[in-house]
């Protein structure tokens, strides 16, 4: 079966739906160490991560990290074009993402925020859809 980006987006978009939640972040009181590169396995070394590989392809590859409120997405691409195209598409289904090059870690915003201090990188954050401007007043 061919993968295709409209595949890989669902599959990170359902990820994303999966792991999104309520935050606590305090900002960025750490200090980020510069960005980390390299492979998934690389990445996933430096995160203290055995990754359990959910997506393995050309243009994309996608594991699971961590356990239980901890555990988060971490993917790699193949193009810098293809890893925005994923988040735009991703980013639509809300959630906390933290971004290097050619990489993405996503998860709740306390692990990204977490992670950031070891992978370095930028958080980004999807958008919410939950409605909270609706103040209850009725016509």
């Amino acid at each position: 079966m061919r993968v295709t980006r409209p595949m890989l987006a669902l599959a990170g978009a359902v990820a994303v739906l999966a792991l999104a939640g309520c935050g606590t972040g305090d900002g960025d009181k750490e200090q980020v160490p510069p960005t980390a590169t390299g492979s998934l396995e690389h990445l996933a070394a430096e995160a203290k991560c055995d990754p359990n590989m959910q997506t393995d392809a050309d243009t994309i590859r996608q594991a699971l990290c961590g356990k239980g409120e901890g555990k988060y997405v971490l993917a790699t691409f193949s193009t810098d074009r293809g890893q925005r195209e994923w988040i735009n598409t991703a980013k639509d289904y809300g959630g906390h993402y933290l971004v290097g090059r050619k990489w993405v870690a996503v998860g709740h915003e306390d692990v990204v925020t977490a992670l950031r201090g070891t992978l370095g990188g930028t958080l980004e954050e999807g958008i919410d859809h939950s409605g909270g401007g609706h103040d209850g007043h009725h016509g």
